[in-house]
């Protein structure tokens, strides 16, 4: 099993997609050290859980690496985040909703099956680049994929 889980962390972490217009923070997720786990940054417009065009794109390399048969006895947790702009209430809502987005866009376009994959909002908890509040923070709205194992 070992090989395996460590094929699916590769795979995993091959997906991450750094933002363009900023230098890579010093980490590039908040899950725990021993979980293969990705963050990439989503792209939605401000308020909403619709996926854009860049987000879609974004999130291909990822459909494809969880519709393949390397990752198909895995299991995975997509957690929403956002930056801490705006009501700690409103952002929990609105990374619920972003999980969501997420995972129904990969089993729609990619054929990944629904019982697969966990969603979880996790508003503006775990912030990857620590801010105080109301400071918007791209690299902060990112989507956070967790591999739970088989």
């Amino acid at each position: 099993a070992a090989p395996a889980a460590a094929a699916s962390t590769a795979a995993v972490a091959a997906v991450t997609v750094p933002s363009r217009a900023e230098p890579a923070p010093a980490r590039t997720t908040t899950a725990p050290a021993d979980a293969g786990a990705a963050s990439i940054t989503v792209t939605f417009p401000s308020g909403s859980a619709e996926l854009t065009p860049e987000a879609q794109a974004a999130l291909a390399p990822l459909g494809r690496a969880l519709a393949s048969s390397d990752l198909a006895a895995f299991r995975f947790r997509i957690e929403g985040h956002t930056d801490s702009v705006g009501a700690r209430d409103a952002n929990q809502s609105l990374s619920e909703r972003r999980a969501a987005a997420v995972r129904d866009y990969l089993v729609q376009r990619f054929g990944v099956n629904a019982a697969r994959l966990e969603i979880v909002g996790r508003g503006e908890d775990d912030l990857l680049v620590p801010t105080r509040d109301e400071v918007p923070e791209r690299r902060n709205r990112r989507v956070q994929v967790v591999n739970l194992g088989n």
